[in-house]
């Protein structure tokens, strides 16, 4: 990875349909986590580092395929409280808006060649800006309520490219969680059409009835063409099936799959075609957000498997073979790793103390010591 220059004061044009970039000035490294937060033991997590400052979340960070650019979800638009996606330049700290600064906007990725992003967007949504104005006047009124992640049905993928923007899919329903093979001929992403379309029809009362109050309970797995064409459905259990990769070969989706209550989830793999379906934890807790080391060997996730509020990044061999191993040891919320495409390094989002700030952090990665810890050649 190149030398990496810390975020700590963004300035945002807003509502900007051509967003410009900014520049940061390059701030001094701070001071490695580990002398803040003390962890009990750190064996594969060596200089952790808070990368991002700027906004109320922040957080779902992923790399070009370089390693040059990370672009991730970020509250921090005044007019808007809802996530808008980011590019950051690693070699500079030039941070740009990619979405166009209206509705709400979540999962992004850079696609191979480094010129198309694709991401899910609500900015069609005729409400889209009384939804900002709502939202913005309910955080000011002191009022809060627990989090929860929004199906909202407006959301569609789309894909920039030249500042071109291109909709990828016109579904009603949640569409979203998209990102390209490595080989860059794909996309996988996740919806909740059939709960809104003639399939709906097939659904028993009392499904219909828990889709109603859980959107999520009609969520599975989709891959097509990178051009949006041959749409294929993967899954279809009903329950939520999302978060899903590609393998660094291209071979392979992994993804998590939360029980019908949402209580608890845990992760599997298939092939492109659907075939070959495959559970690799068995913990009964919520194990989510999977992503493959470059080298394929392992997977890096999230789980509650040390207690219902306490999330923490463990990792498991890609067979499922061997008992997971954990990573992290720090107080808060640890989730979402992603590995740098050398597989030296982790990135991941954090909220310290189960507070309502998320940031993305950082960290050396010891691969070796990985392998060894999961018995491992």
């Amino acid at each position: 990875m190149k030398k990496l220059i810390i975020l700590s004061t963004i300035a945002l044009a807003s509502c900007s349909q051509n967003p410009k970039v900014v520049t940061t000035q390059e701030a001094p490294k701070p001071p490695a986590m580990k002398s803040v937060l003390k962890p009990e033991k750190v064996d594969l997590l060596t200089d952790i580092n808070q990368l991002t400052f700027a906004g109320k979340r922040s957080g779902e960070a992923y790399f070009s395929a370089d390693g040059s650019e990370l672009i991730f979800q970020s509250e921090r638009d005044d007019d808007n409280p809802f996530y808008q996606i980011f590019k950051m330049d690693l070699e500079t700290g030039d941070v740009e808006r990619v979405s166009n600064g209206v509705g709400k906007t979540t999962c992004s990725w850079i696609h191979p060649d480094g010129d198309k992003i694709i991401y899910a967007s609500t900015h069609l949504d005729p409400q889209a800006k009384q939804k900002q104005k709502d939202e913005i006047a309910f955080r000011a009124s002191g009022k809060t309520r627990r989090y929860s992640w929004d199906y909202d049905e407006n959301y569609d993928l789309f894909v920039k490219e030249k500042g071109q923007l291109k909709r990828m899919t016109t579904a009603v329903g949640y569409d979203a969680e998209g990102s390209y093979s490595p080989d860059g001929k794909w996309i996988v992403f996740s919806s909740n059409r059939n709960g809104y379309n003639k399939k709906a029809k097939e659904l028993t009362q009392e499904q219909r009835n828990t889709f109603s109050k859980d959107p999520s309970f009609m969520m599975d797995i989709y891959i097509m063409k990178a051009d949006g064409s041959d749409l294929k459905q993967l899954t279809t259990y009903k329950g939520y099936d999302g978060g899903p990769f590609i393998s660094p070969d291209s071979k392979k989706v992994i993804w998590r799959r939360f029980a019908v209550d949402g209580m608890t989830a845990e992760i599997y793999t298939m092939n492109l075609d659907g075939s070959d379906k495959k559970q690799l934890t068995h913990s009964n807790t919520m194990n989510w957000a999977p992503y493959y080391h470059p080298s394929q060997k392992y997977i890096i996730y999230t789980t509650n498997t040390q207690g219902f509020a306490n999330f923490e990044l463990y990792i498991v061999d890609a067979q499922g073979k061997h008992e997971p191993v954990r990573v992290s040891f720090l107080d808060g919320f640890d989730g979402l790793p992603v590995f740098t495409p050398d597989g030296d390094e982790v990135y991941w989002t954090r909220k310290k103390d189960n507070n309502d700030v998320s940031q993305v952090y950082r960290a050396n990665w010891d691969h070796q010591a990985a392998l060894k810890a999961l018995d491992l050649k």
